[in-house]
């Protein structure tokens, strides 16, 4: 199965880093591919979500479940619902020489063998771009907020 493993460092504390990737409503005011995301259930440690997002100008919608570890600073996520047999994996926030230091993974698999043959390679890249957008958005975001 394919695995996508994106990393940046904010010039941030980890737990404001955390924070905002947990507040994933505000998502579409800084990332310009999120449309929408919408929180269905908020249980303890964990959140169901309704995401609305574009790939190449198309709409891409899928359900979330995301667990939110606060003292190890993880959010886990795996998907309910939507196109993929697999879309899962974690966020981690380590603060080290002053900074952030924040990876996401993606574990997917389409689910169709033929499929994944013909398109994996593009679908793997607009894993990755997904996934540095989002990473670069965080960044941008929080790094105005303290410059």
């Amino acid at each position: 199965m394919p695995y996508v493993e994106s990393r940046i460092v904010i010039a941030a504390p980890a737990r404001r880093v955390y924070e905002l990737a947990k507040d994933q409503e505000r998502f579409p005011e800084f990332m310009p591919d999120v449309e929408k995301v919408t929180i269905v259930e908020r249980r303890g440690d964990a959140m169901l979500s309704r995401w609305k997002t574009l790939v190449e100008e198309a709409p891409i919608e899928w359900t979330e479940e995301d667990r939110f570890d606060d003292d190890a600073l993880r959010i886990d996520y795996k998907l309910v619902e939507g196109d993929l047999d697999k879309f899962e994996g974690a966020w981690t926030f380590e603060h080290r020489d002053g900074v952030t230091h924040v990876v996401l993974g993606v574990d997917y698999d389409f689910g169709v063998p033929t499929l994944a043959e013909l398109i994996g390679p593009t679908l793997e890249k607009k894993v990755r771009e997904n996934s540095e957008m989002m990473l670069a958005a965080l960044k941008r975001q929080l790094e105005s907020e303290n410059p």
